[in-house]
């Protein structure tokens, strides 16, 4: 079986820190304790000539074959005012594989040096408190942006904004625990008579502020893994062509034969900030979903469509927004469509090339309603318009910060379900485990878990022991 790499901290790592390929510059960062030392070996250079912080014109050669590797900015910044907290030394050289792969065999020919593990410049940030977990996330999110508004949401969270309020919480959490345990164990002390019914009001307040959190329908999540579209209704409504229209490009297949969408076709798309997982799908023709009978086969054609027709009502269902088209110029609009509208949807007529109008049905809200042309190019700037405010009112940025992965939304449930427990529980002694238990998940959520605050706290809001 594998196993998983260690991390040595002791060692000196290295690597590439810019996009891999071929460019004008590359950018090669060494972290740890021997950082400095390969670097004067690496430029032929004296400590005193090197300047933190300053970009140093140098000459790189190899120690071992003296052959010259290039002519680079090389950039020092002295423990602890790093972003991983130890030396670090930066390369910028020419961007060719060339001069990149000298400069990292000549770093591996030194003591302790090592090509560094995925993340592991993050990681040593984080062991050296430079960060805590959500701002190191907020790394990678921010190397992973692709949107304005996703770029704005991992500053934010690397500026510290999710972090400081968990750490908020956490420190109310904390004050809670010492009040009740310095109440246990000193009862001859001082101490404030019933101070339990002192706290579980601000027990209550706290878990309803985390519930308030958690029930923000998922908006950091989706602004950081995209908002699916789902693009849903009849048969040659007009879906694929809206689709490629959207998308500015052909990326699916138009044709005037009903069922020639079969699978879910995805696009990413960026609206107005937002990231989109435009979703294509097949039209919808629900009575062919019925069970084939014992004496009957489905036809290849057919078992396909139903296929198609399954996983467009399973996009519909599962999307964020949907889209549901439908042909202006039909004698009704279509039924198995209409069952779909809901607060999830825009109506879309297709087809308007002579400007009909959307037509009157109670079911249709003309606010969420909308008429174009895709074969004319008429008012999709409108439907653009639209769904940017829609995106802007469901997973529009809010004062609080937002939960942004899975793993804080699954701590966060457990914090809040001690919490509930704390404020159900018969004995001062369990609350305060219960309480415990829930610092200790807000600990996990920022990697900061340490008995010694709890103490501190004690001892500086009680004076015990003078």
């Amino acid at each position: 079986m594998n196993k998983a790499p260690q991390h040595d901290y002791q060692d000196t790592i290295y690597a590439t820190a810019s996009a891999p390929g071929r460019g004008g510059v590359a950018v090669v960062r060494v972290s740890g304790q021997g950082a400095l030392e390969s670097a004067l070996a690496l430029c032929d250079k004296d400590v005193n000539s090197i300047i933190p912080r300053y970009s140093n014109y140098v000459k790189l050669c190899d120690p071992v074959s003296r052959e010259t590797i290039d002519h680079a900015l090389m950039v020092y910044f002295k423990s602890p005012a790093s972003f991983t907290g130890e030396d670090i030394v930066e390369y910028h050289v020419h961007g060719g594989t060339a001069v990149v792969s000298a400069l990292h065999a000549a770093l591996a020919n030194f003591k302790s040096h090592r090509l560094a593990l995925p993340g592991e410049f993050t990681r040593r940030a984080f062991e050296n408190g430079k960060l805590d977990l959500t701002a190191a996330e907020a790394v990678a999110d921010l190397v992973d942006a692709e949107t304005s508004l996703q770029r704005l949401q991992a500053l934010d969270q690397l500026s510290g904004s999710l972090g400081d309020l968990y750490l908020s919480w956490a420190d109310t959490l904390r004050k809670f625990v010492a009040h009740i345990e310095a109440d246990l164990e000193f009862p001859d002390e001082d101490m404030p008579d019933g101070i339990l019914p002192d706290i579980l009001p601000r027990i209550k307040a706290l878990a309803s502020a985390i519930a308030d959190h958690l029930n923000d329908g998922g908006k950091g999540e989706r602004l950081r893994d995209g908002i699916k579209i789902a693009v849903v209704g009849a048969p040659n409504a007009g879906k694929s062509s809206l689709v490629n229209a959207l998308s500015a490009r052909d990326v699916a297949i138009v044709s005037d034969l009903a069922g020639t969408t079969r699978d879910i076709i995805e696009v990413p798309l960026d609206i107005g900030g937002y990231p989109v997982l435009l979703q294509d799908t097949a039209g919808l023709r629900p009575k062919q979903l019925r069970e084939k009978s014992e004496s009957e086969t489905l036809s290849a054609h057919d078992a396909i469509e139903s296929e198609g027709i399954k996983r467009a009502l399973n996009a519909a269902k599962n999307a964020d927004i949907r889209l549901l088209v439908f042909d202006i110029t039909a004698t009704a609009p279509d039924p198995d469509t209409m069952a779909l509208i809901d607060q999830k949807s825009i109506c879309v007529f297709n087809k308007a090339d002579e400007g009909q109008s959307i037509p009157k049905n109670p079911n249709i809200d003309s606010t969420v309603a909308i008429a174009l042309s895709v074969a004319q190019d008429k008012n999709l700037d409108g439907l653009t318009d639209l769904l940017k405010r829609r995106l802007a009112a469901d997973f529009g940025r809010g004062e609080q910060p937002s939960l942004t992965r899975a793993r804080h939304r699954d701590v966060l449930v457990k914090c809040q379900e001690s919490l509930e427990r704390a404020l159900n529980a018969p004995l001062p002694e369990l609350v305060a485990e219960d309480l415990r238990l829930a610092l200790r998940e807000l600990g996990r959520m920022t990697g900061h878990v340490h008995v010694e605050e709890l103490l501190d706290t004690i001892f500086k809001d009680f004076c015990i022991g003078k």
